[in-house]
């Protein structure tokens, strides 16, 4: 009987010791990160822009990302009125980000560049947000 009660002490003890160790995972569920790949201005401009900016501006997300990859490269280097947007979305605190694989097979690189959005390879990134816990819609 003594012994099944300090073997049952015992347990409880180094498990709380264990247990101390363990590292909590940040929580990101309060993060956006919108995967933009579509080449029609109506998906940017009706879905994907408003609810990405939206979702800043009315505080939805603390920390929203906007990825521009495949074909919303070229379109995005081609129409000012979206430039405009991504400005507006910029200047609202939403960060802007390119992959550059895409924007190097449509050479957009530089364009992209100079509308202050951050080109780079995206693969490790996108997968960061994923594997972070960070909320993702892809358009």
């Amino acid at each position: 009987m003594k012994r099944s009660i300090f073997l049952i002490i015992a347990i409880f003890a180094f498990s709380g010791i264990f247990a101390q160790n363990e590292t909590k995972m940040e929580d990101n569920s309060n993060k956006l990160a919108v995967l933009w790949t579509s080449g029609d201005p109506d998906v940017a401009e009706k879905m994907a822009f408003m609810y990405t900016y939206n979702a800043k501006k009315q505080g939805w997300f603390d920390e929203v990302v906007l990825i521009v990859w495949g074909p919303s490269a070229k379109l995005l280097s081609e129409n000012k009125m979206l430039q405009d947007y991504v400005k507006k979305m910029q200047v609202a605190g939403i960060k802007v980000e390119a992959c550059m694989a895409c924007a190097r097979m449509y050479d957009v690189d530089g364009k992209l560049q100079e509308l202050g959005i951050d080109v780079k390879g995206m693969g490790v990134p996108l997968t960061n947000y994923l594997k972070e816990g960070w909320k993702t819609l892809s358009l």
